[in-house]
């Protein structure tokens, strides 16, 4: 006969317990949770580079969708196509791609949060009081005819009581905007609010953004006069100068102005698909 005192016997005898036996349901709840955790753990790790892969391209799938719902911009991507659209990720110092960094799985407002991957500006270099700049910011390029139709970029900055969040889409000269749109902000309703509204958007289609190598285009207060300037949002100056304020640092030495600046001189000639 076996000897019950032995591992077997112990576990029969606990086994012949009664289901009701407050330590066996006990015991049994505890060696079923850690049989469901050591599931989970293992599916986790065989399932990751899966789930990674699938998370990246719905990144993608939502940017492509993203852009082309964009007034003005989704009209152009429309025309020549999305596979005319490139993301990539530029290092704003240098103005170059970065290399190495995956644009499909790229958080730029995570990147812009982490003192890590950001800089922190001084009170005179701060004009869009953001606090701290990203390092690495994510741009779209559309061609059309193998040619730059469009240069998208995201920028931010501090309005009245939120941060505005935009893109710029510049077309292929550079120096004029096709399209501005503003996709989150949380600006007083019918007042500054209205820095979302298509009808105050519409008007910056065609706007020159500078001269002499300078960013001059502004909102300004009342009505705007000449292709450097935008209508003032009524009752919104501080809305509306907090525009302007962005737009000057994020096509600034700061910003996006060396990537930029690449572009015209086609340094980047080499290294754009």
């Amino acid at each position: 006969m076996a000897d019950d005192r032995g591992t077997a016997g112990v576990v029969a005898r606990f086994l012949a317990r009664p289901n009701t036996d407050r330590a066996k349901m006990l015991v049994v709840s505890l060696l079923v949770a850690l049989g469901c955790g050591l599931s989970v753990s293992i599916a986790a790790v065989l399932l990751r580079p899966t789930i990674q892969a699938n998370i990246a391209a719905a990144r993608t799938a939502q940017m492509d969708a993203m852009l082309a719902g964009l007034p003005g911009i989704g009209d152009i991507i429309a025309e020549v196509g999305a596979e005319a659209v490139q993301t990539m990720i530029v290092d704003l110092e240098s103005g170059r791609p970065a290399e190495g960094v995956d644009a499909a799985g790229f958080d730029q407002q995570a990147v812009a949060a982490d003192p890590a991957t950001s800089t922190q500006l001084t009170r005179g270099q701060d004009l869009a009081g953001i606090g701290r700049r990203e390092n690495l910011a994510q741009v779209h390029l559309v061609r059309k005819g193998g040619e730059m139709a469009l240069v998208v970029l995201p920028i931010w900055g501090s309005g009245y009581q939120s941060t505005i969040r935009a893109y710029l889409a510049l077309e292929g000269d550079l120096n004029t905007v096709a399209a501005f749109t503003v996709y989150d902000q949380g600006e007083t309703p019918g007042l500054g609010g209205r820095v979302a509204e298509p009808a105050w958007l519409s008007q910056w289609a065609g706007k020159r953004i500078g001269e002499d190598g300078d960013v001059v285009i502004e909102v300004v207060t009342g009505q705007a006069s000449g292709a450097y300037e935008v209508d003032g949002i009524t009752g919104a100056s501080v809305t509306s100068y907090a525009v302007t304020d962005m737009i000057h640092f994020w096509l600034g030495p700061l910003g996006y102005g060396p990537f930029l600046d690449n572009l015209r001189s086609g340094e980047l000639a080499g290294e754009l698909e």
